[in-house]
Parts: structure tokens; C-alpha cells; sequence
């Protein structure tokens, strides 16, 4: 571990040039007196590290010495794929290793290549988590990852929906899937389906030593571009016929899931006179839809079901019988009524 660590101090002053003890202490997670005993250890093994005391100093490689021991081990470049993504890299225990992989390339590419994949980690950085949403905190995301890697058969409690709402399972785990923030299990029950899991709601999780074989061919990302197809022909099964005003189709992307986005655009038939077209919006159930439409404002109008219409309408009778009994509705009354002409 120690040797690990100076080596990446080595990378480190290598890559940047001067950096201060608490600077490197940061980088490294580790204390400023840790540093300076690593410090200490380099110079003693023959490392020309060079540090200079006060306001401007700090530590750096002298007569430009390079260390070539810049080998990937294998849990480095089993890392390297989630370059983009250091939340999914932490989740999963890769956090330091992912660290220490890319400070090895850094250092391994010629100057003119250092300098530009630095202006890259300056100016671009991905944030895949959608928006007013939190990272997941899945439990047990070490284990079930080395459960994953090294086909490991597991036994997890599990919550669900349905009743009985917490279920034990027997599950080959296929892999680990990273959606908008939030971690899925692509596992094969006991009898043989594949089925899809979030992590977040496994209670608990025991690593088995009896290992299984992948089926042959099988495609994570194929899998579950499929698995997604699915679960939204399966969840969308009302079918709602609207008409939608310019303003609002121009804004659904922001208003609702890309399912929904894709159908209104599918069938939207030619605008009328004001421009408002009318459409067909997939969504859940009747109830559902009254909450998810009722949401959009005076923008939609809906044509059918009218199972639909009657949902709205109650919905808003009730917001509007929530709202008539308070104090500054009934000032709005009076206002009202004190402007209305005199008989």
C-alpha cells in the first residue's frame, strides 16, 4: 500500500511540478505528516524530491527526473472504463484505483499529450445524474461488484412492490447497471429469467463460494436497451389523446420522460390555425395521467379517454375547494365583489 502511494506522490510532481505538502496530502487522502515521512522514504531511496519552506514553496522533482514505473495493474485498467464517471467508480470501491491508473497515463504520454489531457480534465466534465435528483447510496456495492466480477452466486432479501413486500432470491449476478444515478442488478433467478433489480432496495446480501457460468453471448448493454423498451411498452398502456399549444411542445422535454416526448412527436398530426396539433400521450393509468396532465397547465387540453377528463376535473375542483376557504381567498372575494358596478 505505502509503496503504491509514493509512487503516485512521484506521479503526482511529476505530472503537476510543485505542489505543497497539504496539496499532495489531498490529493493522496492521507495527512501532512504522512507526506513529509514519504518525502523523507523518497529521498532516502535515491528520488531527487526537492522542498522549499514558505508562503510560495512546496515540494517538486529536481533536474527533470522521471519515474518510468508507469504499468497499469489490474485493478487500474479494470477502472479505467469508469474514467468519466468517479461517483461510479467510488459506488464500487475503484475510487483510488481509478486515481492512481489515470496519474500512471499522465504520465506515460509525452508533454505536448500531458498538456492537453489536462486542458480536457479543466474544461469538460460529465454529470450524469438527471436533474433535482441525489447519487443513490446503494448498500453492499464492494461485495456485489466482486460478486459480479468474480461469478459469484449470491443470496439477497429483497424489497418489492408487490406482496409479500420483502422476498428472498437465489441470483446469478450478470452485471451492474448505472441509470441516472441510481444502481440496477441484471441477475438470473432460480429459474433461469432475467430479471432487473435497484440495488438500494437489496436488505441483505450474502456472497456464495459456488460459482455459475455466463450464458454465452450475453450483452449487458443489449440487455438492457431491451430490458428499457419493455418496462416502457409495460408501463405506459393508456393511451391519451391531447391537444398540445406551441409553447408547451416546444417545453415537453422538460415536462415529461422521454417516452412520452417520443410518441407526441410520432403522432402529433399538422397544426391547426394557432398552432396547437393534436396527439396521442402514453401514460401509466388514469390516475397517473390527471397528475401528470393537470401539471402542464392550461397548455393541454385533453380530448380522451374520458375516464381522463373526469380525473382532471376532479383534481381540479379539489384544488380549487382547497383553496376557496382561505383568508386570502375570501379577501380576493370581497375585492371582487366591492369592484362589480352598483345596481
Amino acid at each position: 500500500m505505502r509503496a503504491a502511494r509514493l509512487l503516485s506522490l512521484v506521479l503526482l510532481l511529476q505530472n503537476r511540478g510543485r505542489l505543497t505538502a497539504g496539496e499532495l496530502a489531498g490529493e493522496l487522502g492521507v495527512s501532512v505528516r504522512t507526506v513529509y515521512r514519504d518525502i523523507d522514504a523518497l529521498n532516502g531511496a535515491g528520488v531527487p524530491v526537492y522542498g522549499d519552506a514558505g508562503h510560495h514553496g512546496g515540494y517538486e522533482l529536481l533536474g527533470g527526473y522521471r519515474t518510468r514505473l508507469t504499468g497499469l495493474h489490474a485493478d487500474e485498467a479494470e477502472s479505467l472504463f469508469l474514467a468519466g464517471l468517479p461517483g461510479a467508480a467510488e459506488d464500487l470501491g475503484l475510487g483510488e484505483v481509478l486515481a492512481a491508473a489515470q496519474l500512471k497515463l499522465t504520465a506515460a504520454l509525452p508533454a505536448a499529450l500531458r498538456d492537453r489531457a489536462g486542458r480536457v480534465r479543466e474544461r469538460f466534465h460529465l454529470d450524469a445524474l438527471g436533474w433535482y435528483r441525489e447519487q443513490d447510496a446503494p448498500p453492499f456495492p464492494v461485495a456485489l461488484a466482486g460478486a459480479v466480477w468474480d461469478q459469484r452466486r449470491i443470496t439477497v432479501r429483497y424489497r418489492r412492490w408487490a406482496e409479500p413486500r420483502e422476498v428472498e432470491r437465489d441470483l446469478d449476478p450478470y452485471g451492474l447497471v448505472l441509470k441516472a444515478g441510481v444502481w440496477y442488478l441484471v441477475a438470473a433467478a432460480g429459474d433461469g429469467a432475467v430479471r432487473t433489480y435497484r440495488v438500494s432496495s437489496i436488505l441483505r446480501l450474502d456472497v456464495g463460494e459456488d460459482g455459475f457460468e455466463r450464458p454465452g453471448g450475453f450483452d449487458l448493454a443489449a440487455h438492457w436497451r431491451e430490458y428499457l423498451a419493455r418496462y416502457d411498452a409495460r408501463r405506459l398502456r393508456l393511451q391519451v389523446s391531447v391537444r398540445i399549444s406551441p409553447a408547451l411542445r416546444s417545453a415537453l422535454p422538460d415536462r415529461l420522460d422521454a417516452a412520452a416526448v417520443r410518441a407526441v412527436e410520432a403522432s402529433a398530426g399538422p397544426p391547426e390555425a394557432d398552432g396547437w396539433v393534436t396527439a396521442t400521450v402514453p401514460l401509466e393509468s388514469v390516475e397517473r395521467a390527471a397528475e401528470t396532465l393537470l401539471a402542464l397547465g392550461p397548455e393541454i387540453e385533453v380530448l380522451a379517454p374520458e375516464e381522463v377528463r373526469d380525473a382532471l376535473v376532479r383534481r381540479a375542483a379539489a384544488v380549487l375547494d382547497r383553496y376557496s376557504s382561505s383568508p386570502a381567498a375570501r379577501v380576493a372575494d370581497s375585492v371582487t365583489a366591492a369592484r362589480r358596478p352598483k345596481p
